[in-house]
């Protein structure tokens, strides 16, 4: 489609122009490529009386089927439109997975997802054992390739004793950004027996969301179980699985 407003030359001279103004929706931009039934191209350019600078041109009268272009289609005619080319920023989609495990120990309550839930038992960890938000953490990381939570917060560091990892999603967050990454959706999967993760997953996409600063429709929070089997069915500990797809201003690959 056409987005600027496009102007008509009516009479130009010294004192100036006139000029009208075609109405915008009946206007299209021609990208390439171009294409068409290869024979009835080609007889229309042997039958062409006039000079036209793209096939379309040629097949006006026929019934085209339009289809919409994209802005990054930039079309390389002169030396400058490959300057401007190689100066324009191109972005591209990078995808990253985080995994994190934490044991069972005793206690009366969990971190995950950035919440308290009540439980039967508590999450074993240098921090708040919040396997959720660690594998957010590690997703984000993996996605611009800068490493995992254990990098920027080694166990060995007293200071991340019992830390709240709303700290480590938000600091890889911030790292992302930092690096020029834009984060467009998270998926969380988190694996246990117990707690039973509906009642508090609208909750948990909401804390996520806000932690990232990001809609809630691009957070999602799913639940599963392994049917009693390994550690999670034999309820020893809970498991997370996380995807974040990051978009990245790139000039090469």
């Amino acid at each position: 489609d056409v987005t600027d407003t496009i102007k008509q030359i009516v009479t130009d001279h010294e004192d100036g122009a006139k000029l009208s103004t075609p109405q915008r929706t009946h206007l299209k931009s021609a990208q390439t490529p171009q294409g068409f039934r290869f024979a009835e191209l080609l007889q229309a350019h042997r039958q062409a009386t006039h000079e036209v600078t793209d096939d379309a041109a040629l097949m006006e009268d026929k019934n085209i089927a339009l289809v919409q272009g994209e802005t990054g289609n930039i079309k390389l005619t002169t030396p400058e439109d490959f300057t401007n080319m190689a100066n324009t920023t191109r972005y591209e989609t990078r995808t990253g997975t985080g995994f994190d495990v934490h044991a069972f120990c005793p206690g009366t309550e969990i971190r995950l997802g950035g919440l308290s839930i009540p439980h039967s038992k508590g999450l074993a960890g240098h921090s708040d054992a919040d396997v959720a938000l660690h594998a957010l953490t590690d997703a984000i990381l993996g996605s611009l390739a800068l490493g995992d939570i254990g990098d920027h917060f080694p166990p060995s560091d007293a200071a991340n004793k019992n830390r709240d990892s709303s700290e480590f999603l938000d600091f890889a967050v911030k790292l992302a950004a930092k690096s020029g990454g834009r984060i467009t959706h998270l998926d969380l999967t988190i694996i246990c027996e117990e707690p039973k993760i509906l009642p508090h997953r609208d909750a948990m996409r909401d804390r996520i969301a806000e932690i990232c600063a990001l809609p809630r429709d691009r957070v999602s929070v799913k639940a599963t179980t392994t049917e009693k089997l390994g550690f999670t069915g034999r309820e020893e500990g809970i498991a997370a699985h996380a995807t974040a797809s990051v978009e990245v201003a790139v000039k090469d690959i």
